[in-house]
């Protein structure tokens, strides 16, 4: 009831936040090389996925904190493909319950100035409802939220995030499935597209050098075409104003 209240005083105080075409961008996979830490260099206010157990996990996350940028934990889990590496701290479904949440408490205590977590891989265990539940209880614990990557369309994470209370988002775009200048533009295209139709959208990109020099291009345009590059934190609470809001019409008209 309490978060309730505090939505709907912020839905009041916030009227530009539900009206502008917001958009928010997330680096996965960091945290394996040192050329990761050249990601910081990307202007506005992207937010970064570092993996768990990396070599530059730690220095990425203090540098980011400086520089005020917004960290996820990646975690790694497991895909429908069993020959992928998934990467130390993964979740698989082999793991009982204290298994599970063990390893993620463990990505978590390693990376404490994450405010949430997406998949990596997981194309397998989201789907699954079990683990999903007991990840979503450490979440919930942690205050955390959930990005969706959705490596398939049959995840059953937000469902599951859902049912526990853990706040939530999906991905809408993968800007870089496809390395090059044509098809980066097309995916970016796609993105700005997804946020004048819904007013924001969620782009996932990687630290390939090919990515982050089109952003690097492609990011200081955006606020001129009428755009506005935000935290996906800021996304994630927008979700819950429009829910609140549209909560409160509902009690009002009965």
């Amino acid at each position: 009831m309490k978060k309730l209240i505090w939505l709907l005083i912020a839905i009041c105080s916030l009227p530009a936040l539900v009206q502008a075409k917001q958009i928010a961008i997330v680096i996965d996979d960091i945290g394996n090389h040192q050329r990761d830490l050249e990601t910081l260099n990307l202007p506005g206010k992207i937010s970064y996925s570092i993996l768990p157990h990396t070599p530059f996990s730690q220095i990425f996350a203090k540098l980011a904190s400086r520089s005020n940028k917004e960290l996820l934990l990646h975690v790694p889990m497991q895909a429908l493909d069993n020959s992928k590496a998934l990467g130390p701290g993964a979740l698989t479904s082999d793991m009982d319950k204290e298994q599970l949440q063990h390893t993620l408490y463990s990505a978590l205590a390693s990376l404490p100035e994450v405010k949430g977590v997406n998949n990596h891989m997981g194309s397998a265990l989201t789907q699954k409802s079990q683990p999903m539940k007991w990840t979503m209880e450490v979440l919930k614990q942690r205050g955390l939220y959930f990005l969706d990557s959705r490596t398939t369309n049959l995840s059953q994470a937000q469902n599951v995030a859902n049912l526990y209370g853990v706040e939530n988002v999906g991905r809408h775009v993968f800007l870089d499935n496809i390395i090059n200048e044509q098809q980066l533009q097309f995916r970016f295209d796609e993105l700005k597209h997804k946020a004048q139709r819904y007013n924001f959208a969620i782009a996932i990109a990687h630290p390939y050098p090919e990515t982050i020099e089109f952003l690097s291009r492609k990011l200081p345009e955006l606020e001129q075409q009428g755009f506005e590059l935000v935290p996906l934190s800021q996304l994630v609470e927008r979700k819950y104003i429009q829910l609140a809001q549209a909560e409160s019409k509902g009690l009002s008209a009965r």
